[in-house]
């Protein structure tokens, strides 16, 4: 279970519930709408290494001038896990390269959109660019969540190239908790909620009531150790 917090107080509400990964983004800047590297920072303090912590980056256009900076501004945190968007998947090889360097210093998660069409056939090449895993998400945030945008022939297709390049993979997007009883048989690593852990949408506060609600859907087990880039430590849930 990833729940995406704003703050420090956010983050604690979401570990008291039992979230397993603590996601860093602004809900009101976009699909993943990056927060400060100073607010990042005082959510990891504020987790105190008790769970992985992930940040966005901002929704960037997919040109490594732009996404580079970002990915070295929001991994000098020291954040676990540098979440970045790929709106587009149609000729995205050269962007790999220019990122692989990066993805050897912070383990990125590629995010692609399921109603932006993402080619699949890139997810082999993201492992290839040294990447750690790969989401489906929304990219509208207006038109409906995952399960409106992606049939389930497409979410099947997606964990298993996932599960085939080897890499973690996760799915996000408006997940309602009622929606969950039908994802978990896909066997993703994880499911990432906001909208469903907020008192009433996605850009207001969490509720301790909807991440108990969504806790309760989701099984508890122990997800394989993450290996951090250039370092023999693990972290995990």
């Amino acid at each position: 279970m990833l729940a995406s917090v704003t703050h420090p107080e956010e983050a604690l509400l979401a570990l008291a519930g039992g979230a397993d990964i603590i996601d860093c983004k602004d809900p009101g800047r976009g699909a993943l709408g990056a927060l400060s590297a100073a607010t990042v920072e005082t959510i990891i303090a504020a987790v105190a290494g008790r769970l992985p912590v992930s940040a966005t980056i901002g929704d960037l256009p997919g040109r490594p001038e732009l996404l580079a900076p970002a990915i070295r501004y929001m991994g000098a945190t020291g954040v676990d896990l540098v979440k970045v968007g790929l709106f587009k998947t149609r000729g995205i090889d050269p962007l790999l390269s220019a990122l692989a360097p990066l993805a050897r210093r912070h383990a990125l998660v590629a995010v692609l959109f399921a109603d932006c069409r993402p080619q699949l056939k890139v997810i082999p090449a993201l492992a290839q660019a040294g990447f750690e895993g790969v989401m489906l998400d929304t990219a509208d945030k207006g038109s409906g969540g995952l399960m409106e945008s992606a049939g389930m022939d497409l979410l099947e297709a997606f964990v298993a190239a996932a599960r085939r390049a080897d890499l973690r993979c996760g799915l996000a997007g408006g997940i309602r908790a009622d929606a969950i009883a039908q994802l978990l048989p896909l066997g993703v690593d994880y499911l990432g909620f906001r909208g469903a852990l907020c008192e009433a949408g996605r850009t207001t506060g969490l509720s301790a009531a909807a991440v108990e609600r969504v806790r309760s859907r989701i099984p508890r087990w122990v997800a394989p150790p993450l290996t951090l880039p250039g370092s023999p430590a693990h972290i995990g849930p």
